[in-house]
């Protein structure tokens, strides 16, 4: 049997991704796919958390464009990233997957509090460890969230999971036809190139402390376990100091 290539890993899921083909709010049959993918890893001893966006209901950043006072904005798209984590954990736990969901910003009557070294106890014990309400502060994305919950919890890998593309391409393939697809890059490349994968903020933290990203989506029903077991699926991006 083959065995993960990854021991503690941090699935990062978009709001766009939870949306499927709707585009807006919580596809049930996408959380249900995710679910399974996830019990799937399970079973091979994989410590996983995972965090979540919430643009499928809220984008602080295109709020705050329109003239609403941006830290608001930012505050409600965290509220956003918990109504898509208590989804997820619900789905989770249907299935008889043991999770806990961490918030930043404190509601203790519907989550715990984010504290690093319960949440790595609780990924020891085999729980499924849910990120939410971003960093607990405006003008940082859910990307950054992921890249500081990797650093922190010392993941060996990022796994951004994607609802529109299966990797990074030179252009937006969305919009240009002729891009073409990267299989591999580094950390420096996607900030000097302005790839977009993520937030400059967000790369230079996996940079800085050599955390491997992989992009990959979430198209086909078993791409997170392809990805954790080695597969070559996406594009991989490495490089650090770490």
């Amino acid at each position: 049997m083959s065995l993960p290539v990854y021991k503690r890993v941090i699935l990062k899921l978009s709001g766009e991704a939870l949306a499927g083909e709707k585009g807006y709010g919580i596809d049930y049959g996408v959380l249900k796919n995710i679910s399974e993918q996830i019990k799937e890893v399970k079973k091979y001893n994989v410590e996983m958390a995972v965090v979540v966006g919430g643009g499928n209901i809220w984008r602080g950043a295109n709020a705050g464009k329109r003239g609403m006072d941006r830290a608001s904005a930012d505050y409600m798209g965290m509220l956003a990233t918990v109504i898509n984590a208590l989804a997820l954990q619900d789905a989770l736990e249907g299935l008889e997957v043991d999770t806990r969901v961490q918030t930043a910003i404190e509601m203790k009557q519907v989550a715990e509090p984010y504290i690093r070294r319960r949440a790595i106890r609780h990924l020891e014990k085999g729980r499924v460890v849910i990120f939410a309400a971003g960093t607990g502060n405006p003008y940082f994305s859910t990307d950054t969230t992921a890249a500081l919950r990797a650093a922190e919890i010392e993941a060996e890998v990022i796994l951004l999971a994607k609802g529109k593309v299966d990797a990074i391409y030179n252009m937006d393939p969305l919009v240009n036809p002729e891009a073409q697809k990267l299989t591999e890059l580094s950390h420096i490349e996607v900030i000097n190139r302005g790839l977009g994968v993520m937030d400059s903020t967000a790369a230079s933290l996996c940079m800085d402390n050599g955390i491997t990203l992989v992009v990959f989506g979430l198209n086909k029903s078993e791409n997170i376990k392809r990805v954790i077991m080695g597969e070559k699926i996406g594009t991989t991006v490495r490089g650090g100091n770490r």
